[in-house]
């Protein structure tokens, strides 16, 4: 199932692609992204913990935030973060594909909202893995989330969340 809408919102287009997305805000969607890849991360890190492709990926997404890397590198080493969680029971599968979606947002900006949906969908696994309310947790980590969005990117984080949530599993909904 696609996360990307068919017709992309200018607001997280940059602007040398045609959108009114500067560099700065670009930036700062790609930290949240890592923030909410990272916070769950562990899931990953304890079932495979010889498994360092998603922390990587997470470490390549900061270099291309910093200007190390160049986008491209960024955008492959997405597919190297998400084949980490082939075959990986859901809580597992999705913290890595968290990963590579932050990642990728070096290449699309709206990846971003991958990130946090996967985040969610790890957190709401792993509850119900665990005999736990997966919509407790599903909650919990949406709202975690939106306590770490940039204050300049709230609204458009908030507005974004609200069209794409039917795409994104409804991780996003209220």
């Amino acid at each position: 199932m696609p996360i990307l809408p068919a017709d992309r919102d200018p607001r997280l287009v940059t602007v040398r692609r045609g959108g009114t997305l500067t560099d700065e805000h670009h930036h700062d969607l790609a930290r949240w992204a890592v923030a909410c890849a990272e916070h769950v991360l562990p899931l990953f890190e304890q079932a495979r913990p010889d498994d360092t492709r998603p922390r990587d990926a997470l470490d390549v997404a900061r270099a291309w935030i910093r200007g190390d890397v160049p986008m491209k590198t960024a955008h492959r080493t997405a597919f190297t973060a998400n084949a980490a969680g082939r075959d990986q029971p859901p809580p597992v599968k999705y913290a890595a594909l968290a990963a590579g979606q932050a990642v990728a947002v070096a290449h699309v900006a709206a990846h971003d909202l991958g990130a946090a949906a996967y985040a969610i969908r790890a957190a709401t696994a792993d509850a119900a893995a665990r005999g736990e309310d997966p919509e407790a947790a599903r909650l919990a980590e949406r709202d975690w989330q939106r306590t770490r969005v940039p204050a300049a990117l709230r609204e458009l984080v908030l507005d974004d969340q609200r069209r794409r949530s039917a795409l994104c599993w409804h991780v996003f909904d209220d």
